[in-house]
């Protein structure tokens, strides 16, 4: 749905792309500038009905260490859960505590 121009050309990232935008649309209420005013009240209607679907950029090493420091987190709590029972220890495939074999 762009038209061709050049403002529209330096905004297709941001009406389009991955990305939350803001659009403000000046008009002015003299009659020699109603040409314009609609022109630009057609545009702002056009890129109003663009929709984007947003998605997280995210860096594939600050996923790796936000899923590692999770694990952490999962093994401290399990640490302190099989501390507080004794020598039990929790089974990674259930929740349910096992006898520790000596």
């Amino acid at each position: 749905p762009y038209r061709n121009s050049k403002l529209t050309r330096l905004l297709q990232e941001s009406l389009g792309g991955n990305a939350r935008t803001v659009m403000v649309a000046n008009v002015s209420p003299a009659d020699y500038n109603a040409e314009e005013t609609i022109g630009t009240l057609r545009y702002a209607s056009r890129a109003k009905k663009i929709q984007n679907k947003v998605i997280r950029n995210e860096d594939v090493h600050e996923r790796i260490i936000r899923e590692l420091q999770q694990e952490i987190e999962r093994l401290r709590q399990e640490l302190e859960h099989a501390a507080m029972h004794g020598n039990c220890v929790q089974n990674n495939n259930s929740s349910q505590l096992t006898p520790r074999s000596e």
